[in-house]
């Protein structure tokens, strides 16, 4: 008894040993390998560098005084649209009026002043050359008569000064334009010292915008003067807004080791949806060859192998063959043979090539040599009994 159940146990065990080899690995199948072709077509071949930047006006001017006091009317707010020399805000002019009064007293002071030391000179100076008045009179009359010119030359040059800074007190709008942003309210006061305090600031023309894009150094030597542009900006999510560059700065920008390059693209807005301080997603087409005749790159890199090829019935013609100067070789199938082609390549893009000579439109060559398993072409895989059935492939005989 013992004895025919070690046995029992023991057959337990092969079988059980055989179905996991089974379910595990199932029948060894064969693999072969088949030829794939392609053939030359014509594609647009391009590349491009992405980046993000912030939507401005092309020209946007700061409006600001050069006097301090209290802003005492503004003419203007948000939005509004301005022309060059209309009036947009009046500071508090009291104390510059009162300066005035007084500069224009002390001028009228010096100038009469003047005017007697200068008559006292000229009578001093008669007298001198006669020698009737010694030098030192003549000397002290000279004295008084530059003194008094000083202080009038003085006085006029602070009359310029004062008239100025009672201009500066009415603000007019330097450009033609809309006002993006206003700073101050009526009765607040400015101070002007070592930096002018801003007032406004006005955007010339909001049809022209421009983006501001910070283009990472890796990318920068690929962007150039010219090269078109596609962006979006979230606010409007389904629209794509055109652009070219017009300026690729040279300042770098370093922010946290990573080195970017400011990169202006021109954008033009005819319906005004770019608003200033958008952020843009940008992508900049460096390189665009339309129609040109292309090849997967893959083509360019098969060499093909006798010993493969020999399931095939495919025989290789100039196995060995080096490419010329400045050309690659493709291959083409010729009935049971590969021959070798020499072509010229172009520009690249991903995973194509551009062929400049040596293939026509519609000709075909050799991409590659791809495994193909019979089991899975056949469709008709044999699997373990203990693997469940794909879906629909139950028993329907199951009552």
């Amino acid at each position: 008894m013992k004895a025919n159940k070690k046995i029992m146990i023991g057959l337990g065990t092969v079988i059980l040993g055989v179905g996991c080899i089974f379910l595990f690995t199932g029948k060894t199948s064969k693999s072969t390998v088949r030829l794939e072709m392609t053939s030359a077509s014509r594609n647009t071949i391009s590349n491009s560098v992405t980046a993000t930047g912030t939507v401005e006006p092309v020209i946007k001017v700061d409006v600001g005084t050069q006097v301090s006091g209290i802003i005492d009317k503004i003419y203007v707010d948000y939005n509004s649209e301005v022309k060059k020399g209309q009036l947009i805000a009046e500071m508090d002019k009291i104390n510059l009026q009162a300066e005035l009064l007084s500069k224009e007293a002390d001028l009228a002071s010096s100038k009469a002043e003047f005017e007697y030391q200068e008559k006292n000179y000229a009578r001093s100076k008669a007298l001198y050359e006669k020698q009737l008045i010694s030098d030192t009179e003549f000397e002290t009359a000279t004295y008084n008569y530059d003194k008094a010119k000083s202080t009038y030359d003085r006085n006029r040059s602070d009359m310029t000064k004062v008239r100025r800074n009672l201009e500066y007190a009415i603000i007019t709008s330097p450009i033609d334009g809309v006002v993006i942003n206003r700073a101050v309210e009526e009765g607040q006061t400015v101070a002007a010292g070592f930096s002018t305090p801003t007032l406004f600031t006005i955007a010339n023309d909001l049809t022209q915008m421009r983006v501001i894009a910070d283009v990472d150094e890796a990318d920068i030597g690929q962007v150039e003067e010219g090269q078109s542009v596609k962006f979006t900006v979230d606010a409007y999510p389904d629209d794509v807004f055109t652009g070219e560059v017009t300026q690729v700065r040279l300042e770098a920008t370093v922010t946290s080791n990573v080195v970017t390059y400011e990169v202006v693209i021109s954008a033009y807005n005819p319906d005004l949806k770019l608003k200033p301080g958008l952020t843009a997603n940008v992508t900049i087409y460096t390189l665009e060859r339309p129609d040109v005749l292309t090849v997967p790159s893959k083509a360019l890199r098969f060499v093909p192998d006798n010993e493969l090829l020999e399931p095939l019935n495919l025989t290789v013609e100039d196995a060995g063959i080096e490419p010329s100067p400045g050309k690659r070789i493709v291959w083409k199938r010729e009935g049971h043979t590969l021959k070798p082609k020499m072509v010229s390549v172009g520009t690249s893009s991903l995973n194509v090539v551009e062929i400049t000579d040596g293939l026509a439109e519609g000709e075909e060559i050799v991409l590659e040599l791809a495994s193909v398993d019979d089991k899975m072409a056949n469709g008709s895989a044999e699997r373990s009994p203990f693997m469940p059935g794909p879906p629909g492939n139950r028993n329907n005989n199951k009552k």
